[in-house]
């Protein structure tokens, strides 16, 4: 009896897991998250709150509801295996904060319900391609950014020693070096807005600013985009591998499964040739 009612809470668990990674369940649920940072988004606005206030925060409590079920559902369907996803972490998460007190001081951390949008990522195949190109160029990137932080340091020491004394606002100290810097390594106003006024009155101060908007600009982000592209490429291949392998291993099945069809038709037909000979042996006898 106890082993029936185990069988019996399986298979219903295992029911409800078949329903909710349903195409059409995933669906319903992506388009509600869609809904709700959509009405998140005219919460923001004074005019639509003015006026259809009330509507939106009683659509936002049906949305955290609805919420709060599918992930009741989802922990009834695959009990403590919920948490081995991260998805499934990130969205309790974000439903705990959602279910916070809408005071004064938690409102901003109920407006994280919009990242549940973010779940768009991994429904779609092509989303998840650059989400993990992204995760697996993190190591490169890395050592990119260490690289580009020892340039940018020894730049700013430069900087700060050379013109420090006379444009303290830019680069009076190491912080304002960096940042003046980095505004020029992203040529925002880098000529006239910074590197022409230092020249007025230090006329060879292109030998410094031109080398580093070479090195950080055009060399040292070139390897982001670089690394990206490599990254990505590679998991274009790991994909078209992988599906390769699994038409290659389904082909194996099908032809395995042919060879032991026809494998017991010649044992049938064989069989059915010693029949035929027994029963003309016992005429002829």
């Amino acid at each position: 009896m106890e082993v029936t009612t185990r069988s019996g809470v399986s298979d219903w668990r295992g029911q409800l897991r078949e329903f909710l990674e349903r195409p059409g369940t995933r669906n319903v649920i992506l388009g509600i998250i869609i809904f709700n940072a959509i009405t998140l988004g005219m919460s923001t606005s004074a005019a639509l709150m003015a006026s259809v206030g009330p509507t939106i925060l009683m659509l936002d409590r049906i949305v955290i509801a609805f919420f709060v079920f599918e992930l009741t559902l989802k922990l009834i369907a695959y009990g403590l295996s919920f948490f081995r996803n991260a998805w499934n972490v990130f969205d309790l998460f974000v439903v705990g904060v959602g279910l916070l007190p809408q005071t004064e001081g938690m409102s901003a951390l109920r407006g994280l319900r919009v990242i549940r949008a973010l779940r768009l990522l991994s429904a779609i195949p092509q989303m998840r391609a650059v989400v993990q190109s992204l995760l697996d160029a993190l190591p490169g990137m890395g050592a990119v950014v260490v690289m580009l932080s020892i340039v940018y340091y020894v730049f700013a020491v430069m900087a700060t020693i050379m013109y420090g004394a006379d444009f303290p606002v830019w680069f009076g100290s190491l912080g304002a070096s960096f940042y003046s810097l980095f505004q020029i390594m992203t040529l925002e106003g880098w000529s006239d807005g910074i590197v022409r006024p230092v020249m007025l009155v230090h006329p060879n101060a292109w030998l410094f600013f031109v080398p580093f908007i070479i090195v950080t600009a055009f060399s040292v982000l070139n390897l982001f985009i670089g690394l990206l592209v490599t990254t990505m490429q590679q998991a274009v291949e790991d994909e078209s591998k992988a599906a390769l392998q699994a038409v290659e291993e389904e082909v194996r099945d099908q032809s395995d499964e042919l060879e032991a069809a026809l494998s017991g038709l010649q044992k049938e037909i064989a069989a059915m040739r010693r029949e035929l000979a027994d029963l003309r042996s016992e005429r002829h006898g």
